[in-house]
């Protein structure tokens, strides 16, 4: 009895279990032919992609450039010691105006005052030794031209005495060589006057004396540049000077700053240079002050600077303010036009692709093909197109890494942001 008890339930597990097989291979079936039919529907639509579509404009192509630099005053000069010295004198104070050749610091002129007497005794000297020189020359000329004249006299009657038989030919000799002395003489103070227009002796003389009245004018210079004075109208920006110090040559002492006119100095980069050229007004902000104010360009450095590649830029402010002081930080937007009228793309519509640049052009059927163009110039968000399309065109400015020339888009018509924004 049990084993057919055990037999039955064999039978019956294994009926069950393959009524459950078939059951399971029927629902199979079936869902995949539910799938392959589901499949064969939705491959007959076209699968499209939303893409931001821009037609190319004609306008105007701009760059905005931020520039920051620091307020530079019209002058600012430093007062320092020429020669060392004892300060006598301090005659300004700090932030105290002064004015053009107002004496700001004297040094001691003891020594200077002394060298100018000396080299004024000397001079004084050397021009009575010049006086004395040409009076001595032309005595002793006119005394050879008398001895000379004399000599010549006698030698003419000794002459005719002998002809006559007066005398012996012997002195009739000696007076002729008397005569021909006389002449040596004249001779060499005429070659002397002839050679020079002043006799070499007098022109000596004055050599000296005008050496020591360069001596004088030195002397007196010395004096001079011990007496610092303003170089100009402004005001003391630095003092580092007591009376009775000793300093030194070279030292600074003082600072004249003239702030009636104020400049920023900026660094412009090789890429900003095309938008900038002098005369062109910009407004200037300070931020210590909160403020605006115009000004002008006057100064684009012809090179630039070899330690950083960039070149220097000068404004000049139009009407600054009394409390403007140099080094304040500032900085000035410029938006410029960098080429007026021509064909201008987004710089997200350019495909780089093996040095070459590429856009999406969509027809009127919406297809995108893919079309090679030449880049001009390059604003902070647009750039110029040289070749490669035309006014009016259509291409994409979106997506672009999923779309290539045949692909069917959903087109999302958009215009042209030509705002300039700051690098």
């Amino acid at each position: 009895m049990l084993p057919l008890i055990k037999s039955y339930k064999r039978g019956k597990f294994l009926w069950i279990a393959g009524f459950s097989v078939i059951l399971c291979l029927g629902l199979l079936v079936v869902f995949r032919l539910v799938h392959s039919s589901s499949g064969s529907r939705d491959s007959n639509k076209i699968p499209q992609t939303m893409v931001d579509v821009l037609t190319v404009p004609r306008t105007d192509l701009l760059k905005r450039i931020s520039l920051t630099g620091q307020t530079v005053p019209k002058a600012q000069v430093d007062i320092s010691a020429k020669y060392q010295g004892k300060i006598v004198a301090v005659n300004a104070e700090l932030g105290q105006p002064v004015t053009t050749g107002q004496v700001l610091i004297e040094q001691d002129t003891g020594d200077a005052e002394l060298a100018i007497a000396q080299n004024q005794a000397a001079y004084q000297q050397a021009t009575a030794d010049a006086i004395n020189s040409d009076v001595a020359f032309r005595a002793n000329y006119n005394r050879a031209k008398a001895d000379y004249d004399r000599a010549l006299a006698s030698y003419r009657r000794y002459k005719t005495l002998y002809e006559a038989g007066g005398i012996a030919k012997d002195a009739l000799d000696t007076n002729e060589q008397q005569m021909i002395d006389a002449k040596a003489t004249l001779d060499s103070l005429v070659n002397q006057m002839n050679a020079h227009s002043v006799p070499a002796t007098v022109e000596a003389a004055r050599a000296a004396a005008e050496k020591a009245q360069h001596g004088v004018s030195a002397a007196e210079k010395q004096r001079n540049d011990l007496i610092l004075r303003a170089p100009f109208s402004g005001v003391i920006g630095y003092r580092q000077a007591e009376i009775g110090s000793m300093v030194t040559a070279g030292q600074k002492l003082m600072t004249v700053v003239d702030n009636s006119k104020i400049f920023v100095d900026c660094q412009v980069s090789e890429q900003d240079l095309p938008a900038l050229s002098t005369g062109m007004e910009v407004n200037v902000q300070l931020e210590a002050l909160s403020r605006e104010f115009p000004g002008k360009i006057i100064y684009i450095s012809p090179a630039s600077d070899s330690s950083n590649l960039l070149f220097s830029l000068r404004i000049d402010l139009t009407n600054p303010a009394p409390d403007i002081k140099g080094g304040m930080f500032a900085r000035t937007v410029i938006q410029s036009v960098l080429r007026p009228r021509v064909l201008v793309v987004p710089k997200t519509a350019i495909l780089d692709k093996n040095g070459k640049s590429y856009v999406f052009v969509i027809d009127d059927q919406n297809v995108a093909e893919e079309r090679a163009v030449e880049i001009g110039a390059r604003g902070d968000q647009n750039v110029e197109i040289l070749e490669g399309l035309q006014e009016g065109e259509k291409i994409a400015v979106s997506n672009l890494s999923r779309l290539r020339s045949g692909l069917k888009i959903k087109a999302n018509p958009v215009a042209l942001d030509n705002r300039g924004d700051s690098q």
